[in-house]
């Protein structure tokens, strides 16, 4: 005897299958999405690491290049990007990932960063034995500063649309580039100077987020900069005035998270005490600064291969930054010929941060043959689903044949032109596209 099923108990079947539970019946039903834990290499979060210090055993989507003057500009005039990008940005460990970059004039222990025809122009290099010793050009210099104004902008012209660059840290003054020349404080430059170079970097990455070292000063006079702590997180939550939330807080600054990523260094060499014994003033300070990224020093690179130093690393990565999980869906077809698509999408951003970029969130419907046979814009703006409840409804008219489709749904990577985001749930994918229930088209 052949038994012939409901239809809604069929598609009950199926997209409890797929990882749905059905929560009412009929056209329209509200289907609850399965929760899972979150992803450990979704862009622009997580690990930023070294490329050059051994392997990196950690999952990770991000990688930081140091880079001086003098390679990018041995000539005046003459900027040789392309060799840089095909020296350190393609090399196996960077290959495909996004990059963060930091210029520098000045990194002890290393030759000068400044370029030749610079020097040769009269800019002073004043020599220190800190810090394994250098040379500090003399950044007041009207040559200088005008050179590097010139830099930056070509700097912008380069990248501040290329998707593959992720953030820009300010750096170029200071030693390591990092707005200090501790204890040599007489080196620094003044602050007109400083102001000069930020300006510079804001004229020429109007659409890239930047991040400077100190959320004071000139620099945390700024509302709409990122801020980065190389010293995650020892000196991170205070109790000292000195220290990168304090700084924080007296600038006024405490709520920029929420306009531009903050990231930072971990205390070289101590991924295993802040992923051990003190992991939980590590998740704090994550909490309190609203962390997205850590590096170039991070426990990617730490050879710990303990289960609880991995459970650690998996449970910092998917706290910082973002973590969308998506919890309901409700989709209805109106009408016929063949109608219009109504969805509605409730979810919630589990990590501490926004997604800092409007990239585009997409609905597809795809056929039996996994084709996207019609794909469906929103006016989502996925930078406004801050840490969380956040709702996505959308509608829009259908273009298909009648028949059954899977409803995915994808943020779309510009640099792939994919869906590049990975959803904190236990939801099937197909070609990228996260699938959230089943449609009829009548």
């Amino acid at each position: 005897m052949k038994l012939h099923w409901p239809r809604m108990i069929v598609l009950g079947l199926a997209a409890v299958c797929l990882g749905f539970v059905p929560m009412s019946r009929g056209q329209g039903q509200t289907v609850r999405l399965s929760p899972g834990p979150g992803p450990l290499d979704n862009p622009l979060k997580g690990w930023c690491t070294y490329t050059t210090a051994g392997p990196i055993r950690q999952p990770y989507s991000m990688v930081y290049q140091y880079v001086s003057w003098k390679e990018l500009e041995p000539r005046e005039g003459v900027y040789d990007f392309d060799a840089w990008e095909k020296r350190a940005w393609n090399i196996p460990s960077a290959a495909g990932k996004r990059v963060v970059f930091r210029v520098y004039l000045d990194y002890p222990s290393l030759p000068s960063g400044v370029p030749d025809w610079v020097v040769a122009k009269g800019v002073h290099l004043r020599k220190y034995t800190e810090e394994g010793g250098g040379q500090s050009p003399d950044y007041d210099d009207p040559i200088l500063v005008s050179g590097l104004e010139r830099l930056i902008a070509a700097l912008g012209k380069r990248y501040d649309r290329n998707p593959r660059v992720a953030f820009v840290t300010v750096g170029t003054l200071g030693f390591w580039g990092e707005w200090h020349t501790y204890p040599r404080v007489e080196l620094f430059a003044a602050p007109a100077t400083q102001q000069r170079v930020i300006d510079a970097y804001r004229r020429a990455f109007p659409d890239k987020h930047l991040q400077a070292r100190y959320p004071d000063g000139v620099t945390g006079k700024q509302g709409w900069l990122g801020y980065h702590d190389d010293m995650f997180p020892s000196d991170t939550t205070g109790p000292d005035d000195w220290m990168f939330l304090p700084k924080m807080g007296r600038a006024g600054r405490t709520d920029n998270w929420k306009a531009a990523p903050i990231g930072g260094e971990m205390e070289p060499g101590k991924a295993d005490r802040w992923l051990g014994a003190d992991f939980a003033r590590t998740m704090l300070a994550v909490e309190k600064v609203h962390m997205t990224w850590v590096g170039p020093y991070s426990p990617a690179i730490d050879a710990n291969a303990s289960l609880k130093f991995l459970e650690n690393s998996q449970a910092m990565v998917r706290r910082m930054g973002y973590q969308f999980s998506l919890r309901t869906v409700q989709a209805s077809v109106k009408g016929k010929g063949p109608g219009s698509l109504r969805v509605t999408i409730t979810g919630e951003n589990q990590g501490v941060a926004p997604f800092y970029y409007r990239w585009p969130v997409r609905l597809a419907l795809l056929d039996a043959n996994h084709r996207a046979v019609q794909t469906l814009s929103t006016d989502t703006d996925i930078r406004k689903w801050l840490p969380g409840q956040f709702t996505l409804s959308a509608a829009q008219s259908l273009h298909v044949q009648p028949g059954a489709y899977r409803l995915g749904i994808g943020v779309i990577d510009p640099m792939t032109g994919r869906p590049g985001v990975k959803f904190a749930n236990t939801l099937p994918s197909d070609n990228g596209w996260t699938i959230l229930t089943s449609v009829r088209v009548p």
